[in-house]
């Protein structure tokens, strides 16, 4: 389906709204051209035939039925302006909703490769300049459309011969639209492109502001900026070229074309005086004519916000397109937490493989730690029991079930997860806690953070457990957030537990409550540890160590240091290092 098609379809979501618009526009439209006709009767019947001595009461009457006119058209032309502005706002309001809804739908891999900054585009510009279609676009079509056609009935029962030649207005500006598209579409491609890598430098930037001041890439950076930006402005520029060549200049050249016939075809009338005219007809007939171009103009000058609609429609519709998966309200009890991975192998593209034969047991309960060099396949394990990917060989089965026969949000909802950096909401540190769930009450979030030691840390914050959190806590210290995350864990008591790095960024006074706060969590679920401090997972039920994607060595911590393997190598080394 097309994108002016299915944005039409949007449209029709509230047809009700704009079919009351439309008749009322109809109504505004029928009083408005009524106006010659009376100023046409006032001029023939009374002032011209009265001669000297018009019936000035008939006259006054004409005026005041004139002025009545144009009140109701007035009052109309309100009513079907606020209904249809009513009806874009609603038409934009559903659009939104249902483009966030479809990223959420949306698979990790899709975001992998596209910026947060050319998402949140979609989200905001290009539906903002969809707005102008419903809000501004449409309506004046709608308007013009009605007004050229009331016209064009006015003229045939003033001339036909006339309004016959003024149809020729029709096919010529179909055509100059379609010439206007040709180019057009291709600058505003370029431009709502440019509008995403704008916004997405500029996520990124204020992301990594600390690491461009820390190495002085603000001159780079500004470098970048302006490319994409004098680029942006280039294809801005040739888009208002065009626009004002094809806009004023077109109406100014039909508007005189058509003077030019009109004098021609008066001027024929006039030589023949059994076929004069009379001055009322003449006013009419320029009335109207000057009326006919004002609809025109308005065509025309919204051409430019028609396409740039259109380009924004489709990128929109294009993510929309994008094969998601329906989020999913079932319920299942929570389960044991006994996790199997079974000849498991996996890769984030086709060509690469970052699992092989991936195969171990947790049992209910027991703490499993990973470990490994960096790009070992430690969080992509993670990755793959939460469903954020799925394997492509072998099966990964909880309390015996595969989980691909699991809905992704109903296996995540008894599994939780802090990670080494954890995400904070905008909002207070509660809310963070109970990220809005109405299941977690007052009382049972702060047992969450009074169990994982947050009440010490936290006492000092002047509204406690309510102190605000802007974006990320970035005014609250790495190990406060940390615990607020494990709080978050806690409260909603999930079977499968994630500890993804979780003491790596702590400082050494804060560890301590870190590690008594992660006893705490461990209780009673299955866990899973990333760690690089060996030190931290002694304790562990079983240590798995993973080496280029394939389980080199796994058993508890004495087992490991008697085979004096790469766990034992590893473990040697940190105790060197922390010693030096």
């Amino acid at each position: 389906m097309s994108t002016g098609r299915r944005l039409l379809g949007y449209a029709f979501l509230y047809k009700k709204i704009i079919i009351g618009a439309l008749a009322m526009l109809t109504v505004a439209v029928a009083a408005d051209l009524a106006g010659p006709f009376v100023a046409k009767k006032i001029i023939d019947d009374y002032i011209i035939a009265g001669g000297k001595n018009p019936d000035m009461a008939a006259i006054l009457k004409l005026l005041a039925l004139y002025f009545g006119l144009v009140v109701l058209a007035s009052f109309f032309q309100y009513g079907q302006g606020y209904m249809l502005k009513k009806s874009a706002n609603r038409v934009i309001q559903q659009l939104r909703e249902d483009v966030f809804r479809q990223i959420q739908r949306l698979p990790i891999q899709y975001f992998d490769n596209l910026p947060a900054g050319k998402v949140v585009a979609r989200i905001t510009n290009d539906t903002e300049a969809i707005r102008e279609l419903y809000v501004t676009v449409l309506s004046t079509f709608f308007t013009s459309a009605i007004y050229i056609t009331g016209i064009y009935i006015a003229l045939f029962i003033l001339s036909p011969k006339l309004a016959v030649g003024c149809l020729l207005l029709l096919p010529i500006l179909y055509s100059w639209m379609i010439l206007y598209r040709r180019y057009a579409s291709k600058y505003n491609h370029f431009i709502r492109s440019r509008v995403s890598d704008i916004n997405a430098m500029m996520n990124e930037s204020i992301q990594g502001m600390s690491i461009i001041q820390a190495f002085a890439r603000e001159k780079e950076t500004k470098k970048e900026f302006e490319r994409l930006n004098k680029e942006h402005f280039s294809y801005q520029n040739k888009l208002l070229s065009l626009n004002s060549l094809t806009s004023h200049n077109l109406v100014g050249v039909l508007r005189n074309l058509v003077f030019v016939a009109f004098i021609w075809y008066f001027g024929g009338e006039a030589i023949e005086a059994s076929s004069a005219i009379s001055i009322g007809m003449l006013y009419a007939f320029v009335d109207y004519i000057n009326r006919l171009f004002n609809p025109v103009q308005g065509i025309v000058n919204q051409f430019a916000n028609l396409e740039q609609a259109l380009v924004a429609g489709g990128r929109v519709f294009k993510l929309m397109d994008e094969e998601g998966i329906d989020v999913s309200q079932e319920e299942m009890p929570r389960y044991q937490g006994n996790v199997s991975f079974k000849g498991v192998s996996f890769g984030y593209k086709e060509d690469e493989c970052i699992l092989k034969d991936i195969t171990f047991e947790a049992k209910k309960g027991e703490t499993v730690a990973l470990v490994g060099h960096t790009g070992s396949g430690k969080s992509s394990i993670m990755n793959l029991l939460f469903r954020f990917y799925d394997c492509q060989e072998g099966c990964i089965l909880i309390d015996g079930q595969n989980i691909k026969e699991i809905p992704r949000q109903t296996l995540r909802k008894h599994m939780g997860i802090v990670l080494q950096d954890p995400y904070l909401f905008t909002g207070t540190i509660a809310s963070n806690v109970t990220l809005g769930d109405p299941a977690i009450s007052r009382e049972k979030m702060e047992h969450a953070l009074k169990s994982v030691g947050g009440d010490l840390v936290l006492k000092n914050l002047e509204k406690g457990f309510d102190e605000p959190v802007i974006e990320k806590g970035s005014t609250l210290s790495s190990g406060q957030r940390q615990l607020i995350s494990f709080a978050r864990a806690l409260a909603f008591d999930p079977a499968i537990l994630i500890l993804d790095e979780a003491t790596s960024s702590i400082d050494t006074e804060t560890e301590t409550v870190i590690q008594e706060a992660m006893e705490v969590l461990k209780k009673g679920r299955t866990t899973f540890i990333i760690a690089h401090r060996l030190s931290t997972i002694r304790t562990a039920d079983q240590i798995i160590v993973l080496d280029r994607g394939q389980i080199a060595e796994k058993g508890s911590h004495d087992e490991l240091m008697e085979q004096k393997g790469k766990y034992f190598q590893m473990y040697q080394l940190q105790q060197g290092a922390m010693a030096g």
